[in-house]
């Protein structure tokens, strides 16, 4: 059995033969295994890997590090054609949902010490003491 080299950038096709916490591991053709860390899932924030895969699952992968002791990394979503994702579409980045986040803090913060203004003095402001 002659083993095909794996090439650093090459798409291929695997096998999901295990699922971990940080990721799957995937069998490769030839027999070898490489990992696919939870961050190169994909596009979209992956919180558990099986809401994604499971075992015996076919991908495409892509080859983005073959270390000097043969440990192989893939990526699931480089693997991906270059085209526009659908997901990335619709899905704003971190930093989009930050500066919107901040943006309605900013305006939520505003609101609060403008209707505190109104409101100094506290309780019975205003009255007359007799």
């Amino acid at each position: 059995m002659s083993v095909m080299p794996i090439l650093l950038g090459s798409v291929l096709e695997g096998i999901v033969t295990g699922i971990t916490n940080f990721g799957a591991f995937i069998e490769l053709p030839g027999g070898e295994t490489g990992l696919v860390h939870i961050s190169e899932i994909a596009e979209v924030y992956v919180k558990d890997v099986r809401d994604f895969l499971k075992t015996n699952d076919r991908v495409s992968v892509k080859v983005i590090s073959v270390d000097p002791k043969g440990k192989i990394g893939l990526s699931m979503k480089q693997a991906k054609p270059s085209g526009r994702s659908h997901r990335k579409r619709f899905e704003p980045s971190f930093e989009e949902k930050l500066a919107k986040f901040m943006k309605e803090s900013e305006e939520r913060q505003q609101v609060l010490k403008r209707s505190a203004e109104t409101k100094r003095g506290g309780r019975g402001a205003g009255r007359k003491i007799e």
